[in-house]
């Protein structure tokens, strides 16, 4: 069997000269169980898909930039029978935010959530109360990395409408409330391999940022989870990530209740160098699927 491990075309905007080069070592891992597989960039145009039994999603970090062209390529995929883990249906709805909808429709807590629609015109300062915030979050609905994500109060509500109004023409929006629990205490993430828990860990942002990516200074600490955020995380997986080699449930403790932020089913970071089995985990979960 030909595996294609799909990342993206790396340009520098997500390393760190902390960061572990986690798709060498799961490369370097799976190999060594003699796997055939390779790291193929998801729209190299020289790429031959027929010649691939297997495509597995790994980083591909600029999909969010180029949705359009990354849903031809899954449907590419799909029109030559060629298989995707996670599933492609599973990753197309996971492409844009408005699946905590869903997910909230099915009775599961999320953060809440208002969806602004492309073309809209909107003032900032009407949403503090209409999620019982003083602090809001605005980030794009099809996204990640923190891209054009904003942090809002009403010192800078004015400044930043300005700015999300012209974005808004290009793109709907998703407003929250912000956390604090984030800064206080950090954002859980829950990592699952085929829908069994592997490992988890709390990630902090640095003093004064509110991004806890490593890109942006947070730091992670794993953690073993209590038992019952632990099962609490596991309902996302197995009613919304059936099929999936993995899985992260990201989300925050409000009022010792877990809210989901998101739900990361195509190109988390999996942080597998934090837990001695999580090689090993992912292995034996991919091996089942396949």
């Amino acid at each position: 069997m030909n595996i294609a491990l799909i990342t993206y075309q790396d340009k520098g905007a997500y390393t760190s000269p902390t960061a572990e080069n986690e798709d060498d070592s799961l490369l370097r891992f799976l190999r060594s169980k003699n796997l055939k597989i390779e790291k193929v960039i998801w729209n190299d145009p020289q790429i031959i898909w027929e010649d691939y039994d297997l495509a597995i999603l790994k980083s591909p970090w600029d999909y969010f930039d180029l949705i359009t062209d990354f849903y031809k390529w899954l449907a590419t995929l799909e029109s030559k029978n060629i298989r995707l883990l996670n599933p492609i249906d599973i990753v197309k709805w996971n492409a844009d935010k408005h699946y905590l909808h869903d997910i909230e429709k099915a009775g599961l807590k999320i953060t809440k959530s208002i969806f602004i629609n492309k073309g809209q015109k909107i003032n900032l300062q009407e949403y503090f109360e209409k999620l019982t915030t003083d602090k809001l979050i605005v980030k794009p609905a099809v996204s990640g990395g923190s891209k054009n994500t904003f942090k809002v109060t009403a010192a800078n509500a004015e400044e930043t409408s300005i700015k999300l109004n012209d974005l808004l023409q290009e793109e709907d929006f998703i407003l929250q409330p912000f956390l604090t629990q984030i800064e206080e205490t950090g954002e859980w993430s829950f990592l699952f391999f085929g829908g069994e828990f592997s490992h988890a860990l709390l990630k902090k942002a640095k003093a004064g940022d509110f991004r806890v990516q490593h890109t942006f200074g947070g730091t992670i600490h794993p953690q073993q989870p209590p038992q019952h955020l632990l099962a609490t995380a596991q309902q996302y997986v197995d009613q919304f990530a059936k099929g999936c080699l993995y899985a992260r449930v990201d989300g925050a403790v409000v009022n010792n209740e877990f809210l989901l932020m998101e739900l990361e089913l195509i190109e988390p970071f999996l942080f597998l160098a934090t837990e001695e089995k999580a090689f090993e985990n992912y292995y034996e979960a991919l091996i089942k699927l396949i």
